[in-house]
């Protein structure tokens, strides 16, 4: 007998707030309170919008949220927790979850509130409900695909492939990523096809 579907929320059609965002729009400087709004788009098309107040002059930094969800009216604080560098020169920025009391970097509202990823039950990944057979055309296909990417990441402007003399980790990992992705064989297809 088959699984009947569930239908589950998925985390990719999801609103998010990220840290890196915020930082990116000039909210995240040192003894600062800011305010604005943040807008969803789907093409050229806005269909929500939360107004934010980002204040980093208080003893415990926070980022408040108001907002309206079914017509019902919410506002509520999320602390903003931070953790020296490894290199000691700068702050990383952290959410702390309202529900679950944990560090995040990004915060999605499933339901109602923006929180993070673990507070929500039977929230998946779009990757978590493929199917086997899906998840390997993926992985094949994939490969195929990757190696672009791949190379405009090499590429790109600040990348670094080399550290003291030595390549970099990440270069390493890319570099055997794109002899993965142009090693795929005709019998790699064949038994794909069987």
């Amino acid at each position: 007998m088959p699984k009947p579907y569930t239908f589950p929320s998925l985390y990719d059609e999801c609103k998010t707030l990220t840290i890196s965002k915020l930082k990116e729009w000039g909210y995240m400087e040192p003894e600062t309170i800011r305010t604005g709004t943040v807008h969803w788009s789907r093409g050229n098309e806005r269909y929500a919008s939360i107004s934010i107040q980002v204040n980093m002059f208080a003893t415990h930094p926070y980022l408040e949220l108001n907002y309206k969800c079914d017509e019902m009216p919410i506002k509520y604080r999320v602390n903003l927790v931070s953790i020296s560098s490894n290199i000691n020169r700068a702050k990383i920025w952290y959410f702390l979850c309202p529900n679950t009391h944990k560090r995040c970097r990004k915060l999605y509202m499933v339901n109602t509130y923006f929180l993070h990823r673990e507070a929500f039950k039977g929230a998946m990944y779009e990757k978590q409900t493929y199917s086997k057979n899906t998840r390997q055309q993926f992985a094949l296909w994939g490969r195929l695909f990757d190696s672009e990417k791949i190379y405009e990441e090499i590429y790109s402007k600040y990348f670094k492939t080399h550290y003291s003399g030595r390549p970099t980790r990440r270069y390493t990992n890319l570099c055997k990523r794109l002899q993965k992705a142009e090693n795929i064989s005709e019998a790699d297809l064949v038994e794909f096809f069987k």
